[in-house]
């Protein structure tokens, strides 16, 4: 058996009016995310890491936001597409470690939903998604509230192929 570990990490700035999606729900707010889709930091973020972890590039290069059959597009659709992709490719999702940073809203309560909805999405079990949130201490972009960021750190496993 193969495992392999990848790393992502996505930013947007917030907007007033714009609805806050994160982790695949969205969550009541007076700002959310910017962006050429809906703007999903952390479902952006596990992408990431999860192409990374199978040296498949990145969102942006399966995904670009200059296409406009991505413009608006529910994250949740990216994340299946991705997680397909490692699919194709021999892998499963082992595990996942993600850290949300932002100053408000506080968004604790929401954590069992969206892994509910994302192992939902990636067909794992919800014990197989840790997401953890944290502010920057009123510091930076995030601290002043203009932007949102997410970390994610994937584990995922290659069954070797018994002929081999």
């Amino acid at each position: 058996m193969d495992i392999r570990i990848g790393f992502g990490y996505d930013v947007h700035q917030l907007k007033a009016g714009n609805k806050f999606v994160l982790g695949g729900i969205i969550i009541p707010y007076k700002k959310g995310p910017v962006g050429h889709s809906d703007g999903d930091v952390l479902i952006h973020a596990i992408c990431d890491s999860l192409l990374g972890a199978a040296n498949l590039r990145d969102i942006g290069f399966h995904f670009p936001d200059t296409s406009e059959e991505y413009r608006g597009i529910d994250s949740k659709v990216l994340l299946k597409k991705t997680i397909n992709l490692l699919t194709d490719n021999g892998y499963t999702l082992g595990n996942l470690d993600c850290t949300v940073c932002l100053q408000k809203p506080k968004v604790k309560e929401y954590i069992p939903e969206m892994q509910r909805v994302l192992s939902h999405v990636m067909g794992t079990s919800e014990n197989n998604i840790s997401i953890k949130a944290t502010t920057t201490e009123k510091l930076g972009f995030i601290g002043n509230e203009k932007g949102i960021a997410a970390y994610a750190v994937a584990l995922i496993v290659k069954k070797n192929n018994p002929g081999n």
